[in-house]
């Protein structure tokens, strides 16, 4: 989940005005005796290092209010904890679906005694979850109210629900309690949803963070501020709340509890995970304390002094804590283990097409953006400024989602005198400065964004240093991570660094971020082209496989054709895990581990 912009390098410590912290409602209201075999005394200390968005994930793709939400609230579906590669599982449903032999419907049973963590909301009544709820969750997805970056998971794809939010969009009021065709609920716990045509990740896509199953009385109660007060079904519910410095997470006490029972994949852990967890009541941790630590130097010394039971190695300890792929013996004397992972996840720097200086689909103006990412280095971003925990990208489908191809090569690469040649020849003229104008002779300036702190500051130095090379001058604006994002979805910014973790492991995911009728929803750059669009829809009309597979190949060269975007790296992350966590696996897709890991006493 992830789903989810994240922050392209590492933030800086905000500095944030006096906010009010203050304590979620629903523990004001006495919850009933649930099963939730949580310890309170069993704790886990983690950080993040950006800002969360809320927790409203209909309203946000930002990855740190994935990962907490995935904890609060309930998808249909989820991922097999330990398998490799990624497997749908249930989770609120009952059984995986029942599918139609046109494979366009699909029937899921929700599982019964499933209750909401207790709130206002519910006027001390004990809330079940039922099939309606899923009903509700789908349709705010379009609601143009809500302006939904994820509404293009489900966009055309269910039978009348474009056609109500047609409807809301001229009258100004999405009517949720007007039939739905794709949409229906036999009985209380039966889903029932009719796709238009087959779409061949339907079930990945209700496995991510904005499906997870959320009371219509909420949302109505707390409206704007939804995403200050999630009530979910999960494991855990929101104890405290301090935007952009911290978050408790306590199990919640209506949660059902399951029971620890996964196969080993194959992978060298995964035997140890299951002789210290298998057959434990889920979950064990009773509360989760969540710090924001935007600064690379604070986290990791937050680390050492045992303030965090497991983190990534920001890149900048690299050097001090391995010896190549293996910890320093200084870490591993103290029981620390290593997981080192490769991202399925990408970062870039996207062009915004609409901008004057840099957007448009004229010569001159794709010459101009082909310069400009023939001047980043990322070579040396990922050798110097990532230690050597990250590689080049060759294409937007990283390893370990399925489309990659490890043969592709980008037909664009780090070439400062060809970008010299492509800008002297459409007319961007050197003053006496060294810098360059515009071909009718206004001045070219260009304005970065980044979020603060971290490597940043380098990553900003390095493209300096090549757009120096071309005569190009910048304005680098540094402001915080969650901003950006908002203002990087309305394509306000000129240039801005951005990275997606994949929400589901299937090409589409990333595909639909420059997919043209996402732009102002997802597609931060307002990238619209006929050509990929219609390539887009051909994809997504086939199997799974290598004829889809050829079409992203195809759509790989359109994008570096029109230069929307300057691929950067895939990240090796470098787990570090303290003895005394039990059970701990990275995933790639799932980011919210807390309700598969036990704490021992310490």
């Amino acid at each position: 989940m992830h789903h989810k912009i994240s922050n392209s390098v590492t933030l800086k410590k905000v500095l944030i005005a006096p906010v009010l912290a203050f304590a979620v409602l629903a523990n004001s209201v006495s919850a009933h005796a649930g099963t939730n075999p949580a310890d309170p005394s069993k704790v886990i200390r983690t950080a993040f290092e950006a800002a969360d968005d809320g927790f409203d994930m209909v309203k946000t793709q930002n990855f740190y209010s994935g990962w907490v939400s995935e904890a609060i609230f309930e998808t249909l579906l989820t991922y097999d904890y330990l398998a490799r590669p990624a497997k749908l599982v249930p989770r609120a449903a009952e059984a995986m679906p029942e599918i139609s032999e046109d494979s366009k419907t699909y029937t899921f049973h929700i599982r019964k005694g499933v209750y909401f963590s207790a709130d206002p909301a519910f006027k001390g009544v004990r809330r079940e979850l039922t099939a309606q709820d899923f009903i509700y969750t789908f349709k705010r997805l379009l609601d143009p109210k809500n302006h939904s970056p994820s509404a293009s998971f489900i966009a055309g794809k269910i039978v009348g629900l474009d056609a109500l939010a047609e409807k809301a969009a001229k009258s100004g009021q999405f009517d949720y309690d007007a039939p739905v065709a794709g949409l229906q609920a036999p009985d209380r716990y039966t889903l029932r949803v009719a796709l238009n045509a087959k779409d061949y990740n339907f079930l990945n896509v209700v496995a991510y963070g904005a499906f997870g199953a959320v009371a219509r009385e909420v949302i109505d109660t707390y409206g704007q501020q939804s995403g200050q007060h999630p009530v979910g079904t999960g494991p855990y519910m929101l104890d405290k709340y301090v935007p952009r410095s911290k978050v408790v997470l306590l199990a919640n006490p209506e949660f059902r509890g399951f029971t620890w029972d996964f196969k080993p994949s194959g992978d060298t852990i995964d035997k140890q995970i299951v002789k210290d967890m298998q057959g434990k009541r889920m979950p064990q941790v009773g509360r989760i304390e969540i710090s924001i630590i935007e600064e690379n130097q604070s986290r990791w010394l937050a680390f050492q002094g045992k303030q965090i039971d497991f983190d990534k190695i920001p890149e900048l300890a690299t050097l001090s804590a391995l010896d190549g792929d293996k910890l320093k013996p200084e870490y591993a004397e103290q029981g620390i283990t290593l997981q080192r992972v490769v991202d399925p996840g990408i970062s870039y720097t996207v062009l915004n097409i609409k901008d004057p200086t840099i957007g448009g689909y004229t010569n001159d103006k794709i010459a101009l953006r082909r310069a400009i990412a023939m001047v980043y280095n990322n070579n040396e971003e990922a050798t110097l400024l990532r230690n050597g925990q990250a590689f080049k990208l060759e294409s937007i489908i990283p390893p370990g989602v399925g489309g990659y191809d490890p043969a592709y090569r980008s037909s664009i690469d780090y070439n400062p005198a060809l970008a010299n040649k492509l800008l002297d020849y459409f007319g961007y003229k050197r003053g006496a400065d060294g810098y360059r104008s515009m071909p009718d002779g206004k001045p070219l300036l260009l304005k970065s964004t980044s979020s603060q702190g971290g490597i940043n500051t380098e990553i900003s130095e390095l493209w300096k240093r090549g757009l120096d090379l071309i005569g190009i001058s910048t304005q680098f604006v540094v402001s915080n991570f969650a901003d950006n994002l908002k203002a990087a979805t309305a394509c306000e910014l000129m240039m801005w660094g951005a990275a997606w973790a994949a929400d589901y492991p299937e090409a589409e995911n990333f595909m639909q971020l420059l997919y043209g009728p996402n732009a102002g929803r997802g597609n931060h750059g307002c990238y619209q082209s006929p050509v990929f669009d219609t390539l887009y829809r051909k994809a997504l009309a086939l199997p799974l496989g290598e004829e889809r597979n050829k079409i992203y190949l195809e759509m790989n060269r359109q994008v570096e054709a029109d230069t929307p975007w300057v691929l950067h790296t895939a990240r090796i992350r470098n787990w570090l895990v303290r003895p005394w966590v039990k059970g701990f696996k990275k995933h790639p897709i799932l980011h919210s581990d807390w309700q598969y890991v036990d704490v021992e006493k310490h």
